[in-house]
């Protein structure tokens, strides 16, 4: 049994700015569940596409139900991989998580490309897969724990996104400073 989640939402932004607060995402309001996020490997391919590897710790929280002792430490490094291609204006990035993989394993891809219709638009199709080995007669009960939980927190994601790209926005048309630093403020 495995739980899949589609999503298709449309930022009202270009998408050289939605590519930026991508990589400016963290921090914001709406994820003080990440915890760290580390660049692995960054490099421009003979095409022109930028490919990065980045990890990104998270922590979480296990539902009531489930047995104490089996989750010791409720943190998981995530890997994220993703493919920034300026000339066609799309986007890739591919997760997955390292930590707790028998329990839960969420692979998600996010394809962010320029809107069809409205070029000063940016299109995120969004597409998750989450698979439980856990077994114990638990397994759909762990999918379906992950399937609403990743539902919501791509909810949030997406708020974060608007966050920062308002952000973004702001700092455009010369109204705040963007990422002060800490001894400015």
């Amino acid at each position: 049994m495995v739980k899949f989640y589609q999503h298709v939402f449309n930022y009202d932004y270009q998408w050289q700015n939605v590519t930026l607060a991508f990589w400016l995402r963290y921090p914001n309001p709406f994820a003080s569940h990440v915890l760290a996020v580390d660049v692995l490997d960054r490099y421009v391919d003979e095409n022109g596409v930028l490919k990065t590897t980045r990890l990104v710790l998270k922590k979480g929280k296990a539902p009531k139900w489930f047995p104490e002792n089996f989750l010791k430490n409720s943190e998981t490094f995530i890997i994220e991989e993703s493919e920034v291609d300026p000339k066609n204006k799309t986007m890739i990035t591919r997760t997955k998580n390292l930590n707790h993989v028998r329990i839960m394993q969420v692979e998600e891809t996010q394809i962010f490309k320029q809107h069809e219709q409205n070029k000063d638009w940016t299109t995120c199709k969004t597409e998750a897969r989450i698979v439980s080995k856990f077994g114990w007669g638990m397994t759909g009960r762990i999918e379906g724990f992950g399937q609403s939980s990743f539902i919501a927190n791509a909810a949030k994601a997406r708020k974060g996104m608007q966050h920062i790209l308002q952000m973004i926005r702001e700092k455009q048309a010369g109204r705040v400073p963007f990422l002060t630093p800490a001894t400015q403020q």
